[in-house]
């Protein structure tokens, strides 16, 4: 688009009421998500088609692609991963190689996804993921409800039996197009009916159509299923009988499903069983799962995520704490599956020092894409700036896997807002690249999801990308953490100490304001939190004076009237924070409702929906938190 037609278009924005979307803004209800390609004429497609996967990736190029010739061939002398080469010949022709089938649908999902955002092959391409384990959470129950799900009910379960085959193919091929080859099917917090007959076959329908696009499956499986399941007395893992019980079930599930991924255990946290409960380690329990997988290839991600134990401690302390003395006793098929944060997904978090710890036990990073601390879905809040804020700590070379808690239900448009399925998407783009930016990806969700327009992406790509800023701001600015409401972790709550919940649920333990200050001291002074960290952030963070002030009431309780880097004082300075926040969210809603010449009316209108929401609720938490904590520091003893 021309500077003129900005120009023009800005003109009719500025000086009509209600802007009408024109005519090629056609009716969308986001289900087709950011593959909303036409098909056009049948494009001319050659090579290798023997399997089913590669078989797919000819269709979709024959169904989408809108250019010259392709040709498939899978090249032995390529690496041996899931990556692809793409080479332009004299002719204008395509030549897409890869050493496993998969690379070819990977390499046709690359040429799609380039041609809806307008970018073309003007030269050679050839790329490898970073991680070859690329794996969605879900936390989806046989039921049918989902632990932190705000977009409906599962695909996968619930009473009506198996999914429709057109949800699981539209969820594979929406996977496919951006990487992920993996998903655990159900929540950490496990029933032991996942590993039942009736479960396992419904299980296996999933894996067989979810194989022919590259996708393995995997189950969270519940420590004491020997117990609940077998009729066994005990769940100790030294037991000899339930090893021999998790032996004969996984060689069932096995014989169901040869190329099941394995298992995602949680144990030993918020009251689910482990190998703790027999006084035995994470390595011991972990390891029993992981030798009944081996003989298969199977593998064992062992959550990080524990604490309960050792009382009084400060909890961001607790999985170092548990799991360093065990380092390099994990089998080899073990993977230590750790929060990005040391806490809980909170809007912002240092690292976890779990990633400096463990030198000798393979690790993998667990995201979370659904929000639960971050407006769920109500809140237009892209994570993708939050995630590569790990990265920028944490070398993905040291990592095996990336995982994320998916947000997918069965609501029409998947993810309950239009903007939340940008997060399913960055998340695949980022498990394959971890050094693609925030703005890249942002750019090329925008084009393929919305609209290419220029002044359209001008608008809303920086309003997406600065989203997670405006969030910290308007929620938990300078390192604060953790004082949402009760359960369900939407909306303020700092007052927070309710006696049913131990310390480490409550707010008020996490920002420890009193007329003094405010701020949580882990410190050499206080937890020793510090302490876990590698140089030069041990230094940096223990320091008030060196500490980054995203971080600053993390690590440090200080006065109320502590003189920030601008010379302003700690209450000013969150009081323009959290003002901040609140002119953001109006700033989103202003410049959404400006585009509506680019977007059909239903998303149009339920964006604009949701972002009036996010706008009431960041003056909430302005409000809220700001009259409380005023209320701490002008108090008098």
């Amino acid at each position: 688009m021309t500077h003129l037609k900005c120009f023009i278009t800005a003109l009719l924005i500025a000086t009509t009421a209600t802007a009408t979307a024109p005519l090629t803004a056609k009716a969308d209800d986001g289900h087709n998500l950011w593959l909303r390609m036409e098909q056009k004429s049948a494009a001319c497609v050659t090579g290798y088609t023997e399997t089913p996967t590669a078989k797919i990736a000819a269709d979709e190029l024959k169904n989408y692609w809108q250019g010259k010739p392709i040709h498939l061939i899978l090249d032995k002398s390529m690496a041996d991963d899931e990556g692809f080469a793409v080479r332009l010949n004299d002719d204008s022709s395509l030549t897409i190689r890869a050493r496993h089938d998969i690379g070819l649908l990977y390499g046709a999902y690359e040429l799609l996804r380039r041609q809806q955002s307008g970018n073309g092959v003007n030269a050679n391409i050839e790329e490898h993921p970073a991680f070859a384990l690329r794996i969605l959470n879900h936390w989806d129950n046989p039921d049918g409800s989902i632990e932190r799900g705000y977009a409906g009910k599962s695909i996968f379960w619930g009473k009506e039996g198996l999914p429709h085959d057109d949800i699981l193919t539209m969820y594979a091929r929406a996977n496919a197009s951006i990487g992920i080859n993996a998903t655990v099917l159900n929540n950490v917090n496990a029933s032991p009916m996942m590993l039942s007959d009736s479960i396992l076959y419904k299980v296996k329908s999933i894996a067989d159509r979810l194989r022919p696009y590259g996708i393995k499956v995997y189950i969270a499986v519940n420590f004491a299923s020997p117990i609940q399941l077998g009729k066994l007395d005990t769940a100790d893992p030294l037991d000899k009988r339930v090893a021999a019980w998790w032996k004969k079930k996984t060689d069932e599930v096995y014989a169901l499903i040869p190329d099941f991924g394995g298992y995602l255990v949680k144990a030993n946290s918020e009251g689910q069983p482990g190998p703790g409960d027999y006084k035995r380690t994470h390595a011991e329990g972990a390891n029993m799962l992981a030798d009944a997988l081996a003989p298969h290839g199977g593998i064992v991600m062992w959550r990080c995520f524990v604490y309960g134990y050792h009382e009084g401690e400060d909890r961001v302390k607790k999985a170092v704490n548990e799991f360093q003395p065990l380092d390099g006793l994990f089998r080899p098929n073990v993977l230590l599956q750790s929060k990005n944060g040391p806490l809980d997904f909170q809007p912002r978090e240092p690292y976890s020092p779990i990633f400096d710890s463990m030198k000798s036990t393979e690790l993998m990073v667990e995201m979370q894409i659904t929000q639960e601390y971050t407006g769920q879905s109500r809140h237009l809040v892209y994570l993708a700036p939050m995630w590569s804020e790990f990265f920028s700590f944490v070398d993905a070379s040291s990592l095996k896997a990336m995982a994320g808690v998916a947000n997918i239900g069965n609501d029409t448009n998947w993810c309950g807002h239009h903007f939340s399925q940008a997060n399913w998407y960055a998340f695949g783009r980022m498990a394959w690249n971890p050094h693609l930016t925030p703005l890249t990806i942002a750019d090329e969700w925008l084009r393929q999801t919305f609209s290419s327009d220029t002044c359209f992406l001008a608008a809303v790509t920086p309003m997406m990308v600065d989203s997670r800023e405006y969030c910290v701001d308007y929620m938990m600015p300078l390192g604060l953490h953790h004082i949402f409401k009760g359960d369900h972790h939407y909306g303020p709550e700092p007052e927070g100490n309710q006696p049913h919940f131990p310390d480490e649920w409550k707010p008020v333990w996490y920002h420890k304001a009193d007329k003094d200050g405010i701020g949580f001291n882990r410190s050499t002074s206080g937890t020793d939190a510090v302490s876990q960290y590698r140089e030069p952030y041990r230094t940096i963070y223990n320091n008030p004076q060196t500490c980054p002030e995203e971080y600053l009431l993390w690590f440090h309780h200080l006065p109320w009237n502590y003189r920030m880097t601008d010379g302003t004082t700690l209450w000013q300075s969150l009081n323009r924070h959290y003002n901040h926040g609140v002119e953001m969210a109006d700033s989103m809603l202003v410049t959404w409702r400006k585009m509506a010449p680019y977007v059909d009316k239903q998303r149009f209108d339920e964006v604009e929906q949701r972002l009036i929401h996010q706008q009431e609720n960041a003056r909430e938490w302005r409000d809220h938190c700001l009259n409380y904590f005023k209320s701490i520091k002008d108090a008098t003893d």
